[in-house]
């Protein structure tokens, strides 16, 4: 393993703080020169162009790596929820940051655990692989073996990673604010705080293992799933030991039978359903290494609970009059759905009526189809797009739904993203339509 891979993560306030004066100032020395270029060949440079320049972009990916924890966790959401809004410069380079996070060194590691688990704790193992098998934003995962010969898998939290949550996501509010990419009347504060929430509880791992037991026990009878179990006498809020279950990264099977595409995919947007419909409960974190594939067994493997949280009551009717309206194809409450959701704001209906309509429209046009459902026909985004592009330059018109509803939306909108991958083809319609009785196809 290369020594590259190994950086010691700033635990410190002071250390993070400079860490975030350092990118902001390299960031600005590079819109300076970008500004001077365009200004050299004759053109009016914008703020927001000299601020997404892939230079400006790497700045900000190598140094969200280095400090971990929220700063790079929000990295990751921009990274995998953005679409098609930020510059694909901008989006491919955010996008490593769902792989790109460095280890801990081993010293570092050595005083976590010594704190931890206190000196000596190699003695409790037959064998502590040091190399992480896994890194991510708020910790790495390690393999261990225990005298009897389980195995398992140790995710340990790196040093002040929680203590920094607050702040981190502060600093990162700032950079959007100051960066004149969103609206001066777009208020963030509100996201920011559910986001700091979210991310408190995804760094209790002792959470974690609660949430891990409860999915235990709703997916008890779902043969098509397998979920760690954690072991408690290991465990504690910064270190999270459970069973180390073997699988492949789920897009390994982009190039399995469409059959197995098709069952993987159908179980996993039925487990969101059921979420959403039957449990009331939801993880939701999309990301794609939080699920793996056991080809010998044929499961599904769910890992990282941190992000599991109950959906409220009136989010759950929301969706459900969002769906009803979609099934039975009614444009009128379809928009209101989406106006009680909070998906679009009165302002932007009243400016933008007629787009909106048509984008609608469009959505039902292609979900109504007959037969299977194929993720893999996207013919409908280039004129959904067409339509958006308007609301978009209408900066006025911006709008951030609550909170809540952006987590749920996250979940769904990385599942079909995932299946969009997968080129799934499913009756879709159908298995939606199951979680509602009341509705009656024709």
């Amino acid at each position: 393993m290369s020594d590259a891979r190994y950086r010691k993560v700033p635990s410190a306030r002071l250390s993070r703080l400079a860490s975030f004066g350092q990118m902001a100032g390299g960031i600005a020395g590079g819109m300076i020169a970008e500004g001077a270029r365009r200004l050299s060949q004759g053109q009016r440079p914008q703020l927001s162009d000299m601020l997404l320049t892939p230079a400006n972009a790497m700045r900000v990916t190598d140094q969200l790596s280095r400090l971990r924890g929220a700063a790079m966790k929000l990295g990751q959401m921009i990274s995998l929820d953005a679409g098609d809004v930020l510059p694909a410069e901008l989006t491919a380079i955010l996008s490593k940051l769902r792989d790109s996070a460095h280890f801990m060194p081993p010293a570092q590691l050595q005083r976590v655990l010594d704190t931890e688990w206190g000196a000596g704790w190699r003695r409790r193992f037959k064998h502590f692989e040091a190399t992480p098998i896994a890194a991510a934003s708020i910790g790495q995962v390690h393999r261990a073996t225990m005298p009897d010969g389980r195995v398992l898998a140790i995710k340990v939290q790196y040093p002040g990673i929680a203590a920094s949550i607050d702040a981190d996501v502060d600093n990162v509010g700032s950079l959007l604010r100051l960066s004149s990419l969103l609206p001066a009347t777009l208020d963030i504060t509100p996201l920011l705080s559910e986001a700091k929430r979210q991310l408190h509880e995804e760094a209790d791992y002792l959470r974690e293992a609660d949430q891990m037991r409860r999915y235990q026990s709703l997916l008890a009878d779902n043969p098509a799933f397998i979920l760690p179990a954690p072991v408690d006498e290991l465990s504690g809020k910064n270190v999270l030991a459970m069973d180390f279950i073997k699988g492949q990264p789920i897009e390994t099977l982009e190039s399995a039978p469409q059959e197995t595409r098709d069952a993987v995919m159908s179980a996993l947007i039925t487990l969101t359903l059921r979420e959403l419909f039957e449990f009331g409960y939801m993880q939701t974190d999309p990301n794609f290494a939080n699920f793996r594939w056991q080809a010998e067994s044929q499961r599904i493997v769910l890992l990282d609970f941190g992000a599991a949280r109950a959906v409220p009551p009136h989010i759950v009717a929301a969706y459900r009059d969002l769906m009803v309206a979609g099934l039975t194809e009614d444009r009128a409450a379809l928009r209101a759905a989406l106006l009680a959701i909070g998906f679009v704001a009165p302002a932007t209906l009243e400016r933008h009526g007629p787009a909106i309509d048509a984008m609608i429209g469009i959505l039902i046009e292609h979900l109504g189809k007959p037969g299977l459902f194929d993720f893999a026909d996207r013919s409908f985004v280039d004129r959904v797009r067409h339509h958006a592009e308007t609301i978009v330059a209408d900066r006025a018109a911006w709008h951030i739904p609550p909170a809540d509803t952006l987590f749920v939306q996250r979940k769904v909108s990385g599942t079909a993203l995932l299946a969009v991958r997968m080129q799934a083809r499913m009756p879709l319609r159908d298995d939606v339509a199951r979680f509602f009785p009341e509705i009656q196809r024709l």
